[in-house]
């Protein structure tokens, strides 16, 4: 009967509710793990399907054996045909532990096989995951994005062992069967269990697609218990800050309400299939039964022959038990596969041109030739921006909230690109070079820093997977971390946590200037780098930032003006466009905005120790 029934990962975005067509889908299976080399794959595969074969006509041919001698033993003098019962009776056997072993040796020849697909497979869609854009990213959930990828491979796993090993050997095991029970026993047999087997899998197949909504149910409900588990343990600090979580509990436990409901509604129709399946096969197995009862009594065949009617007839059984389960499994891992191809079916919204070359830094020269921008869904952007931020020269961009000072940065990595204008670096149109050399030649030091819950020697070397002991101590003396790190109990070895959470605000900030510095990139980016600092811990990072910025092209977004009063030039944006340029002295000089806007954080200090 359908075994193997159990809580099911949730579904992963996006959603696909009807299963493809299973020619599709071993079409898109086959196109993906096309190619495959090493393990001796076509000998493993050739090797495999032959011991499956083997197995079942072992397992149809084994039973003759046994009816054999079982006939022999009541025909004569029970003390004379006992040796002869006794050798069929041991041929039997080793005949009956060879179809079942076959099977088990078959897998282990198979295994490599399935892993190197699922390797592949794997490999394939993490990697373009990874170069889909931005955009992509920001409005996918990570945790549904790994769940696509992670059911997408085990899917197929399930599909190649299926329908290698189990659609076409069982299909050869019914229609010999039935030809051997026809010859040997009359075709009134045949009848009896081609019967039985078309009743069997109509009721299954039935039901199961009766079945299926109640597992979308159940898969939803998981989908929506897993989805506010790993948002309220992301957001823990949130959670503690505000007291809640009594709340989160309460929240978690009604999506699992929801869930137990739909898996109860799942299991009562497992039992239902469960219940219609063992029905028809007792009745299949006792008309056979009866059929080779009224034929011994009759005198056409023995006592031994029943006992092959109903060997045969059970191992007929073992594949149809689980014919409802692979149903609906096979319909699963289709859909699954199908929300995999859809993902690799999406296309990036920034890609290299087909002849793009390599970004050739000379002096790091930043150029925005009047470059017009705006997000999907909104009006705010940039409008008509032009600048040059000189080789070797440090150049701030300041403005107000919402004024598009990161968005510069993001057309800089290129992110994104604008949607007229050109932004260039020492005269080469980043269109029309490579991503991957364009963001080899920057380095930046976020507002944020996050790091990979490994250790501090990972994360700071992660700029460069192959420097020496050396040029990491180099890296972190400029960053004014060495003494730090130096100071642990386990160094360089210190593990972080996720996201770096055991580290302070100031040691995240300087292990991510560690980290550029040692990249030695030819453009140092600092997106408001020390705006979530103390003022002490602001004075240490910013001494790091000068020293990693010396003699290099650096722009700086910045909140705290008077991190870039000695900026060689000032950019000041509103709303998307430059308003005003040039030093600080002569930004303050002319009395616009920028003056304006450092007048009132001026003034901020001093009202907070008024109010104090």
């Amino acid at each position: 009967m359908a075994r193997g029934e159990g809580r099911t990962v949730s579904k992963a975005e996006p959603a696909v509710d009807i299963a493809p067509p299973l020619t599709r889908t071993i079409a898109q299976l086959l196109t993906l793990i096309g190619g495959l080399h090493g393990h001796g794959v076509r000998l493993r595969l050739a090797a495999a399907f032959v011991l499956t074969l083997v197995s079942k006509v072992l397992a149809v041919v084994s039973p003759l054996v046994l009816a054999d001698g079982i006939n022999a033993l009541s025909a004569g003098d029970a003390s004379g045909a006992l040796p002869t019962f006794l050798g069929l009776a041991g041929f039997w056997a080793a005949l009956r532990f060879a179809s079942t072993a076959g099977p088990q040796v078959r897998d282990a020849i198979f295994q490599p096989v399935s892993e190197e697909a699922q390797r592949r497979a794997g490999t394939r869609v993490f990697t373009h995951v990874h170069n889909l854009s931005v955009r992509f990213h920001q409005s996918k959930r990570t945790g549904a994005v790994y769940r696509t990828i992670e059911r997408g491979i085990r899917a197929i796993d399930f599909l190649l062992r299926f329908l290698a090993f189990n659609i076409a050997p069982t299909v050869i095991e019914l229609l010999l069967a039935a030809a051997v029970l026809g010859f040997k026993y009359g075709w009134m047999f045949s009848l009896i269990a081609a019967g039985t087997v078309i009743i069997y899998a109509w009721a299954t197949f039935g039901v199961t697609e009766w079945r299926l909504k109640h597992r979308r149910e159940m898969n939803e409900a998981d989908t929506e218990a897993a989805g506010r588990a790993v948002d309220s343990l992301l957001n823990f600090e949130t959670v503690k800050s505000f007291a809640a979580e009594t709340r989160e509990s309460q929240r978690y436990d009604r999506a699992l309400a929801s869930y137990a409901d739909a898996a109860v509604k799942a299991y009562t129709s497992l039992v239902m299939l469960n219940v219609v399946q063992g029905l028809i096969m007792t009745v299949g197995l006792v008309a056979m039964v009866i059929g080779a009862g009224w034929l011994v009594a009759r005198g056409p065949m023995g006592p031994g022959d029943i006992t092959a009617v109903i060997l045969i007839m059970t191992n007929l059984y073992a594949p149809l038990n689980i014919l409802g389960f692979a149903y609906r499994e096979i319909k699963q891992t289709s859909i699954d596969m199908e929300k995999m191809f859809i993902l690799l079916d999406e296309k990036p919204d920034v890609a290299d041109a087909p002849d793009a070359s390599l970004l050739k830094p000379r002096g790091g020269e930043v150029e925005f030739d009047n470059v017009n921008f705006s997000h999907e869904g909104r009006d705010a952007g940039l409008e008509a921006v032009s600048f040059t931020a000189p080789a070797g020269k440090t150049t701030a961009i300041v403005g107000p909230s919402g004024a598009g000072k990161s968005t510069v940065l993001k057309l800089l990595y290129r992110f994104y690109d604008p949607s007229s204008g050109a932004v260039r670096i020492d005269g080469q149109n980043l269109r029309g070079v490579t991503q991957e050399s364009l963001r080899n030649a920057l380095g930046l030091v976020p507002q944020d820093v996050v790091l990979f819950n490994d250790t501090i020697h990972y994360n700071i070397a992660y700029g460069k997977p192959e420097a020496t002991q050396e040029e990491l101590n180099e890296a972190a003396r400029g960053a004014q971390l060495l003494d730090f790190i130096e100071s642990l109990p386990q160094g360089w070895e210190t593990r972080v946590g996720e996201r770096g959470l055991k580290l302070s605000g100031g040691e995240k900030q300087r292990v991510g200037i560690a980290r550029v510095v040692l990249k030695n990139p030819a453009i140092l980016i600092l997106d408001e780098a020390t705006s979530s600092l103390d003022s002490g811990t602001e004075a240490e990072v910013q001494a790091a930032l000068e020293t990693a910025s010396r003699g290099r092209t650096t722009l700086v977004v910045a909140h705290r003006l008077s991190t870039i009063a000695d900026a060689d030039q000032i950019i000041v944006l509103e709303e998307g466009r430059i308003v005003e340029r040039g030093a600080h002295a002569a930004l303050i000089a002319k009395d616009g905005l920028y003056a304006s806007l450092w007048k009132h954080q001026a003034e901020e200090p001093q009202a907070i120790a008024a109010a104090e």
